[in-house]
């Protein structure tokens, strides 16, 4: 497996680019997102990191190629906008679940709300548990995944691969990644936010974004 630190969803080193009004496929050279391309930006391992996070390397998966949904790339861009704006080096799970909620459009989103888990109390458990970095300290502009923001992403890539359907990973397989990720700043959150395992299997009825919510 390639090693490397980047800035994007987890991507196949196969992967031809392919993109639509809708969704994109992810190549190791760039991301298409919001009709521009940008570059994957590479940090080095010797990052300042904040006490309460170690130096993590977000890698290339290994998984195959596979599409991404619009709302999927967009979750992530907030998510590592707010850990930007949070001022921590990296984008970790708990970004990851900001970045869901302020995207907002999604099943996983619509989902979390119905259930109470809205983004500000996301933002004030996350600075309840990490606490806020130094005044002075800037975060990079594309801050790298942790270690455990990357596994998740790579478990919404096998959440979709088990349902052996041809349709996209959406902020829902995210979401499952997220909660799967045991431990995480993420999963800790949404669990103190109730989030319960009975609630991640009801929410495997809307991974695919066209299903209908159930009426709460």
């Amino acid at each position: 497996m390639a090693s490397s630190t980047l800035s994007a969803l987890p991507i196949s080193s196969s992967a031809a680019a392919t993109t639509s009004s809708d969704s994109l496929r992810l190549v190791p050279s760039s991301l298409s997102l919001h009709g521009n391309k940008l570059p994957i930006r590479r940090f080095s391992s010797s990052s300042v990191v904040l006490k309460w996070r170690r130096p993590t390397v977000a890698r290339i998966s290994s998984s195959l190629p596979t599409t991404w949904s619009a709302r999927a790339i967009r979750s992530f861009g907030f998510g590592e906008l707010e850990a930007r704006k949070l001022k921590y080096p990296n984008t970790g799970t708990e970004a990851i679940l900001m970045g869901i909620l302020i995207e907002g459009t999604s099943s996983a989103a619509k989902f979390l709300r119905a259930n109470g888990i809205t983004f500000f109390k996301v933002r004030q458990e996350i600075v309840d548990l990490l606490g806020k970095s130094d005044l002075f300290f800037f975060s990079p502009e594309h801050p790298p995944l942790t270690e455990q923001a990357q596994r998740a992403l790579d478990k919404a890539i096998e959440e979709k691969l088990k349902s052996g359907d041809d349709g996209e990973i959406t902020p829902s397989h995210i979401l499952l990644g997220l909660w799967s990720e045991t431990d995480s700043a993420g999963q800790k959150i949404l669990e103190t936010l109730g989030f319960t395992n009975e609630m991640a299997k009801e929410l495997v009825n809307y991974v695919d974004e066209g299903a209908p919510l159930s009426s709460r």
